[in-house]
Order: C-alpha cells, then sequence, then structure tokens
C-alpha cells in the first residue's frame, strides 16, 4: 500500500493555521477548530478519502471504476463530485484539487491528515519513536479507518477500503506493542487489551500478558485468560500450547522471591517442563499470502493470483536462507479472510509479503510489497506491469524480481539490524549478518572482523551452513586480495566450503562457497560444476550466476559469462557484489575484443561504492586497450594511493585467465607504461 509520507506533515499545534482532516473513525474535516459540514454523498466522501490517500495523480478513469458501477454519465458524476470537494476545501488562492491532462491530485500538503501522519511515522520507523510521541499516534486511532463509509455496489472501492483498514490496523497495533515497552504499570494493562482487541491471535499479546499478570500476583486472572484463550484458539484450529507454556513459566517466576527471579528465554518458551532443550537455530521467517486478484474473470481460487504466490514461496525455500511457512497454513489463512499483516502476527514471522494481481486488456499488472510484521514497516514495494503475451515467461519473469528482491531487502535489513547491536548480545542468526556486514566493505580490518563475527556464529550454532560459507568467502578474499599468505587462505577457503557442504548440501550458498574455493585452487572444470548446482538449487541465486560469469570471463565461454552477468544484474540489481557482476562482463568483453564496450562497463564497477584495487585495475586495462590512456593512468594512480607497487603482476595473480586473455591484458599495461 503507497501512501504519500514522503512530506512534512506536522501535528496539529496551531489548529486555526490548518485544514485538518480525520480519516480514522468517521470521516471529519475541519478548520480553524470548526468541524465542517460533510457532502451527503456518500461517493463524494469515499473520493475524497482515496485521493486524500493516493501517493500520485489518479487517472479519472480509475476513478469511474472505483465508484461507479455502469453509471449512466461516470464522467459526469466525477465532475459532479469533485465539484462539491472544491467548495469543501479549496480557499482563496489556494485550490487543493488538481486536474491535470486525465487525471486528478488532491494536493494536501499543507494540511494534517492523521492517516498520513502515522504512515510517515511508520515508514521513518516507529521503534525511533520517544514514547511521548507514540502516545500521540495511538490517541489519533479514533476508529476503523473511514468508520461506516462502505459503498454498495462498489466492489473496488470495498476492496481498496478493507486493505488499507488492515494496514491502518497493523500500524495501530505496531505502535501499541512498542508503547507496551515503555508503558508504566498503570497504562501498560489498557494497551495490552486494545492490542488483544485489534490482533486476539497475536501469540505475543498473550505472552505480555500473562507474564504481567504473573508479576502482579493476579494468578486467578491470567488462569482466565488463558483458558478464554485456548477456546478462542481452538476453535479456529490454532496451537495454544506455547501460550499455556508460557503461563506455566511465568507462574513459576511469580512463585519467587523477587530477587530471585532470572527473565526466561524467548527462546525456552513452549518447552515442556524439565525437558533438555535443544534449540532449533534462529532465521529470518516470512509467510507469502495468496495474491489478491483483482481481474473480472478471475475470483476464483487456483488462477494466476494463486499461481504466482505458490511460485514465490517454492523460489524463496529454495535459496534456504529463510524460515518460510508452508503453501497450505497461508493459503487456509487466506481462505478465512485473514489479511497479510493479521496473518504476520498470528504465525509470528518477521516478515509478511502480500499483493495483488489485475488482468485488463491484454496487461498483467502485479503489486507485491515486504512488511516487517512488528512495525508494519513497509521494507520494499513494487508494482510490475506486462504485456500478456505468454503468461508463463511473464509470471516467471515477474517471480525472478520478487524473490531475489525480497531476499535481498531481507539480507540488508538483518545486516543493518545486527550492526546496531552489542557484540556480545548477538545469536547466530545476528553474528552472521554482522559478519557480512563488514565482509562487504571489502578491505583488511572489515574482513578481520567478518571472519571473527562468522566463527563467532558457528560456535554459537556449528550447523550453520551460511556462517561457513561466509567464513570461506572471508578466506578467498585474504588470499585473492593478497592480504594474507595466499596458499593457507586457498586451504582454508576450501575447508570452510566443506564444512558448510557438510552442513547443509542443499544450500545453494554451500556450492557457492566450494565453486569459488575450486575456482582459487585452479580447478576451474570443478568450480563450474559447483556453481551450476548452486543455481539449480535455486535458480534465483544471483551470487551464483554471477560467480560463473566471473569464472567464464577468464578462462571459458565469454559469451556465457555476460549472459550470466547480465542475469545475476537483473535478480540483484542493488547487490553488495555488483561491482562484480559489471567488472565481469567487462573483462569478458576485453577477452571478445570489444575494448570500448568493455571499458565503459569497467567504469560502472569501479564507480561502486565498494570496489577494491582488482576492480579498479579492470578498468585501468579496459581503458588502455581502449586507446583512453588518460583515464587508464588516473584509475591507476588511484590503485596507488593505498598499494604503491600494485601492477600488472598482481593483477594477473589474482586473475585466472586463460593465455590469450592474459595477452590481452599485459598489451594494456604495456600501453599505459610506453605512451
Amino acid at each position: 500500500m503507497e501512501m504519500p509520507v514522503e512530506s512534512e506533515r506536522p501535528i496539529p499545534t496551531d489548529a486555526a493555521a490548518l485544514l485538518q482532516v480525520r480519516l480514522l473513525g468517521p470521516l471529519t474535516i475541519s478548520r480553524g477548530g470548526v468541524v465542517l459540514a460533510l457532502p451527503a454523498s456518500r461517493k463524494v466522501q469515499a473520493l475524497f478519502a482515496y485521493l486524500a490517500l493516493a501517493p500520485h495523480p489518479v487517472a479519472r478513469s480509475r476513478l469511474c471504476d472505483l465508484l461507479w458501477d455502469v453509471p449512466n454519465d461516470p464522467r459526469g458524476e466525477l465532475r459532479w463530485c469533485l465539484s462539491k470537494i472544491r467548495s469543501l476545501v479549496d480557499e482563496p488562492g489556494r485550490h487543493r484539487v488538481d486536474t491535470q491532462a486525465d487525471t486528478v491530485r488532491l494536493d494536501l500538503a499543507d494540511c494534517w491528515v492523521d492517516a498520513i501522519d502515522i504512515a510517515r511515522a511508520h515508514h521513518d520507523g516507529i521503534d525511533t519513536l520517544a514514547p511521548d510521541r507514540l502516545r500521540m499516534l495511538a490517541a489519533s486511532f479514533e476508529g476503523e479507518l473511514l468508520d461506516s463509509l462502505e459503498i454498495d455496489r462498489s466492489p473496488a472501492f470495498c476492496g481498496w477500503l478493507t486493505a488499507h483498514r488492515r494496514r491502518f490496523r497493523s500500524f495501530h497495533v505496531a505502535v501499541l506493542e512498542h508503547l507496551v515497552r515503555s508503558a508504566s504499570d498503570d497504562e501498560v494493562l489498557g494497551y495490552l487489551e486494545k492490542w488483544l482487541e485489534l490482533a486476539p491471535f497475536d501469540r505475543r499479546v498473550h505472552e505480555l500478558l500473562l507474564n504481567r499478570l504473573a508479576e502482579r500476583g493476579q494468578f486467578r486472572e491470567g488462569e482466565e485468560h488463558l483458558a478464554a484463550t485456548a477456546r478462542l484458539f481452538e476453535a479456529e484450529g490454532l496451537d495454544c500450547a506455547p501460550i499455556r507454556a508460557t503461563w506455566r513459566l511465568a507462574k513459576a517466576q511469580g512463585d519467587r522471591p523477587p530477587g530471585a527471579r532470572v527473565a526466561a528465554s524467548p527462546a525456552l518458551i513452549g518447552a515442556a517442563p524439565d525437558a533438555i532443550v535443544t534449540l532449533a537455530p534462529r532465521r529470518a521467517s516470512i509467510a507469502v499470502m495468496p495474491f489478491a486478484d483483482g481481474s473480472p474473470a478471475e475470483r476464483a481460487r487456483g488462477g494466476v493470483a494463486d499461481a504466482l504466490a505458490h511460485d514465490v514461496i517454492t523460489r524463496l525455500a529454495k535459496l534456504r536462507s529463510l524460515f518460510v511457512i508452508a503453501q497450505g497454513t497461508v493459503f487456509t489463512l487466506h481462505e478465512r479472510r485473514v489479511g497479510p499483516e493479521e496473518a504476520g502476527r498470528m504465525l509470528d514471522v518477521d516478515y509478511v509479503v502480500g499483493g495483488s494481481v489485475w488482468r485488463h486488456d491484454k496487461r498483467l499488472t502485479v503489486t507485491v510489497d515486504l512488511t516487517e510484521t512488528r512495525t508494519a514497516r513497509i521494507v520494499w514495494a513494487e508494482s510490475f506491469d506486462h504485456k500478456l503475451d505468454d503468461a508463463f515467461f511473464i509470471l516467471d519473469e515477474i517471480g525472478n524480481r520478487i524473490v531475489a528482491s525480497i531476499a535481498s531487502e531481507i539480507e540488508m535489513t538483518e545486516r543493518n539490524r545486527a550492526i546496531l547491536r552489542p557484540p556480545n548480545s548477538l545469536d547466530a542468526w545476528e553474528a552472521h549478518h554482522r559478519g557480512l556486514w563488514h565482509m562487504y566493505r571489502f578491505n583488511k580490518t572489515d574482513n578481520d572482523l567478518a571472519q571473527h563475527f562468522f566463527k563467532m556464529a558457528l560456535r554459537l550454532d556449528p550447523t550453520f551452513a551460511r556462517a561457513y560459507a561466509g567464513l570461506s568467502f572471508a578466506h578467498f578474499q585474504n588470499a585473492f586480495q593478497d592480504w594474507e599468505q595466499r596458499e593457507p587462505e586457498i586451504d582454508r577457503a576450501f575447508e570452510a566450503a566443506g564444512q558448510s557442504l557438510i552442513a547443509d548440501d542443499r544450500d545453494p550458498a554451500a556450492h557457492w562457497a566450494m565453486g569459488r574455493a575450486l575456482w582459487l585452487r585452479g580447478r576451474h572444470n570443478q568450480s563450474v560444476v559447483e556453481l551450476e548446482q548452486a543455481v539449480d538449487l535455486s535458480p534465483n541465486f544471483a551470487q551464483g550466476h554471477y560467480t560463473l560469469a566471473f569464472v567464464h570471463s577468464q578462462d571459458g565461454d565469454p559469451r556465457a559469462a555476460i549472459g550470466f552477468s547480465d542475469h545475476s544484474r537483473q535478480l540483484s540489481p542493488f547487490d553488495p557484489l555488483l561491482f562484480g557482476m559489471l567488472g565481469a562482463r567487462a573483462m569478458a568483453l576485453v577477452r571478445l575484443g570489444r575494448f570500448e564496450e568493455a571499458a565503459d562497463w569497467a567504469i560502472r564497477a569501479a564507480a561502486r561504492p565498494n570496489a577494491h584495487a582488482q576492480i579498479l585495475a579492470i578498468a585501468t586495462y579496459s581503458l588502455a586497450l581502449a586507446g583512453r590512456l588518460d583515464e587508464a593512468r588516473g584509475y591507476l594512480a588511484t590503485i596507488h594511493k593505498t598499494l604503491p607497487r600494485y601492477g600488472i603482476g598482481d593483477f594477473l595473480t589474482a586473475m585466472q585467465f586463460s593465455s590469450e586473455g592474459e595477452q590481452l591484458f599485459r598489451e594494456g599495461a604495456r600501453r599505459i607504461e610506453t605512451n
């Protein structure tokens, strides 16, 4: 769901200076503290609300489809509704209804709109807000979005309203959840009760409430709440065992003297009393909900929307880096009309994916968003629009982009979260992502820190295949960049890759690590076999496609290298290894004798902020072969600022070119030296 959150919208402090719009509850508009009389037409009110939340100008045809079910003159009715809105919000010298070409926009930039204020807070991150600001946001929720404003015979508007109500309900719950963490004893029960009212199947609120009741010695109330919760969950076919276990632990804690109490680990909740607990390693979890199908002829289950959701679930599971909720569970929740946000809380997952599919006039439009469950923050959103020439090809392409984007965005989010945590508080998953954060800096200091955190992850979870793969890559970098003695680091990279395969030989990252380690050992053919296995296991594993490009660009098929490079960038256009994807393409073009193209791609690679010396060297020698010697010497000078003795020998030691490739790059170096 997109909303105009970019512009600053202040909290109303000077009522006389603002046109105030409240959408959370019954629609109200006030000016100077005086509530304005709204037009009696419900369609005028609905149109106003829709335009208020629209992030971009809306086509008149879209508005007609939204609110009118085959009227005699939809555009005439739309003009009449807009005239009513103008009379309501326009002022002398300030026209807020903007109609240009065939679009309509409601400009409320100088107004305060409660829903947009809340959406902006979530966009910026509610976990960064002070308690007073959270209390103000909570007080803004005076009811459901556009309470009682359903429109008969307008299914498109009703669908839009349902989706937005779910989204704002999730915003409200997220605000309450964060308030509970800082609320006083007098406040917290009220916030928990409201949270329960909005999300009765959210396991975490039940656990928090039971813990709080136990702390207060209210054991009878706790038993009553547990009994009611068990009936509620069992009626819906949900498992209440973890909540019962929470209550057992909470009562045990509550019976101890205050000085003897210790915090119960969330990871132990659900364990049987006196059991020896083996904790499963944590991974980020995700639920992909079935896509809503807005196509007029595709309302039944099993159409394009369901096929796309199934495809995304399957592809994400193949990546092996995420815990993916099974299709049967999410489809069952969808059949019960549980929205993505509510499903995310019921399933207690970190992320939830939702979206819609719409087929119209031989075009397919897919919208998708990735949301953090506990903050209701949209991490990533995209819209895809294609001609429906080949439905299977289009769905495959869209699925590729959705899965690669989700994986990349979650990894970046988890890396950034891990780097902010105290090192001694990290679990294996967080230590691994802290290692990735350092690894992608591509300098020796950070690479040493990356090894430290990967080893920490493996101490915490010796079965963590991805941590072994990360450690292998850190050793690879030591050898490739000549930061440590080459041969011992090659052996360490190979050993860690082998451990990754032992831990999980179905993880594409394990085969990727082994492919790189074999390449370091000069075993090109075996390297390609491992890398092909990585992309066979997960066709969306962008780094596998990139490394195939890297290997083929030096001593393989240069045209295949270009194809692998292009595909890896299509899958992951903002990848931290993007400089390598571009550099591999440049090396392949050099081997094909297309020096000018190679130079242009190499410059793009060198422009990446984390590009290292080997990437700058690709630009140096490609430019020289293209006859652009001044530019080539400029890149060589940049390398010499940190590596004064770097030359063609260092570059060729790092790479493994075929004889003709080596001759070409030596020729580039010769031109720099002799001209």
